[in-house]
């Protein structure tokens, strides 16, 4: 408890000692002290207080009972009135689409963990091509590539489906955290993880706070990001690490046992255990094909958040999950909660005139820099800053409405490969630490990567997906997407 009043008293504190600093030149004060108080939401979101829904719904509270996103002029506009107006404002998220899209790729999650078909399809994998070491990286590395386009929470498919196989695999060969944890187990702990971030960053539907970055790039910079439009611009930067990612780890953290023939036997096993497909798997398979058949081709007829809502009508309908599965699941409700906040908070920023004024900044001290370099920059630093926060939602809300209007004020600056390059960014940045995505605790905490380890491989590996990113996609971008 005593923990917890000191991260609140942190919070609080940030947002009163910025808020009682004059405001900076040209930006108006009732728009300075929006800013503190977002500020000291974002510091809640990284030290979490208290659960990180409930610190965006008090920040959203807060901000509409003071009245914090409505100008002077606006507040003394007789025929304006305040109580309906902030409550409209402060519950606008909770009609915003994506962030029903988000719940609903949550109920898909659900309906993997139910039917058991995502432990399958790693098991499978497994039995295939876990002869040798490293043929069992690749399978572990299949099986978060199939799985995620379908899986928008990677603490789901990574986290609660893949960590649960691959979990049982190191015992069978004596590897346990420790003094024998590089035999085998450090290796496929390392390669499960860097997968499912390489992964997030290839579909838009891999990583929830993706689909919160493509509502705020629309906000903020008008520009639209279909799902075939992210996974083609990012397909040569995916392409090339995941299939080299397996072997790259083999070389840089290598296992001391090479091939073993327990791991096959052991996944054949448990999938003689499962038995046959059952009927709910079958139907889940045919619902997740649907609905990325109109999330691909359906633009025109269908909106993304409908597809999400037909498919779980439908699985509540078959069968598949039962309506109390629907309302236990705290999780999903959870996310709700958060992220219609996160985005009215965000969206406040906009309104208040902060983005504007940060744009004419960030022009006035960039000015003269060759605008590819700026891009670049701008990239990599919006990449390091995830070191400060412990949450990819916290890092987009707080920092990619900045970072575009900073982008936005550079003369020739293109602005829709920027956009592109900033999301592409949030799933690969989860490699960086030990915090820094929602599977990483999971994995740190198994023992088989030391803290020492963890925090160089983070370092590496992060470079080596930055500069993936930068060398590759910039070029390829601006071909595809010129």
């Amino acid at each position: 408890m005593k923990s917890v009043w000191s991260k609140l008293a942190v919070v609080i504190l940030v947002g009163v000692v910025l808020a009682v600093l004059p405001p900076p030149a040209g930006l108006a004060p009732f728009a300075w002290y929006y800013f503190a108080l977002f500020a000291a939401v974002v510091v809640g979101l990284i030290l979490e207080p208290v659960p990180a829904a409930a610190i965006g719904l008090i920040g959203v509270t807060v901000a509409a009972t003071l009245g914090l996103v409505f100008s002077p002029q606006q507040l003394a506009d007789p025929k304006f009135t305040l109580p309906t107006e902030a409550v409209k404002w402060a519950l606008s998220g909770f009609s915003n689409g994506t962030v029903w899209l988000i719940f609903g790729a949550f109920m898909f999650a659900l309906g993997y963990e139910k039917t058991g078909l995502g432990k399958r399809i790693a098991l499978l994998l497994v039995k295939l091509l876990g002869r040798r070491t490293l043929g069992l990286g690749y399978a572990v590395t299949l099986a978060d590539l199939i799985l995620a386009p379908f899986t928008p929470s990677n603490t789901a498919r990574s986290g609660g489906t893949i960590f649960p196989v691959i979990r049982n695999i190191p015992g069978l060969y004596g590897s346990e955290p420790g003094e024998t944890s590089r035999k085998i187990g450090s290796y496929l702990m390392w390669t499960a993880l860097a997968a499912t971030c390489i992964t997030s960053s290839m579909f838009l539907t891999a990583l929830a706070p993706n689909l919160l970055a493509v509502e705020l790039v629309k906000k903020t910079a008008q520009i639209n990001i279909s799902w075939t439009q992210w996974f083609i611009g990012f397909l040569p930067v995916g392409v090339l690490l995941i299939a080299t990612l397996p072997l790259i780890i083999y070389k840089l953290y290598p296992p001391e046992i090479k091939s073993g023939t327990e791991v096959p036997a052991w996944a054949a096993q448990e999938l003689s255990k499962m038995g046959r497909l059952s009927r709910n798997e079958v139907i889940m398979g045919l619902l997740v094909i649907l609905a990325l058949a109109l999330w691909i081709f359906g633009g025109a007829f269908i909106d993304p958040t409908l597809v999400a809502l037909v498919v779980i009508s439908l699985m509540v309908l078959t069968g598949v999950v039962k309506w109390d599965d629907i309302v236990s699941n705290k999780a999903a409700w959870n996310v709700l909660v958060w992220f219609a906040t996160l985005v009215t908070l965000a969206g406040g920023l906009a309104t208040v005139g902060f983005i504007t004024w940060f744009a004419q900044s960030a022009s006035s001290a960039l000015t003269g820099m060759p605008a590819l370099v700026v891009m670049v920059l701008l990239v990599a630093l919006f990449f390091v800053i995830h070191y400060m926060f412990a949450s990819v939602t916290a890092h987009v809300t707080a920092i990619l409405p900045v970072f575009l209007a900073a982008g936005m004020a550079i003369p020739g600056l293109p602005v829709n490969i920027y956009a592109l390059l900033l999301c592409f960014s949030l799933g690969i940045m989860g490699i960086i630490t030990p915090y820094a995505t929602g599977p990483s605790p999971v994995y740190f905490g198994s023992g088989y990567v030391s803290r020492k380890h963890f925090w160089i491989l983070g370092l590496v590996f992060g470079a080596i997906f930055l500069v993936a990113l930068l060398v590759i996609g910039v070029p390829w971008l601006s071909v595809v997407n010129p």
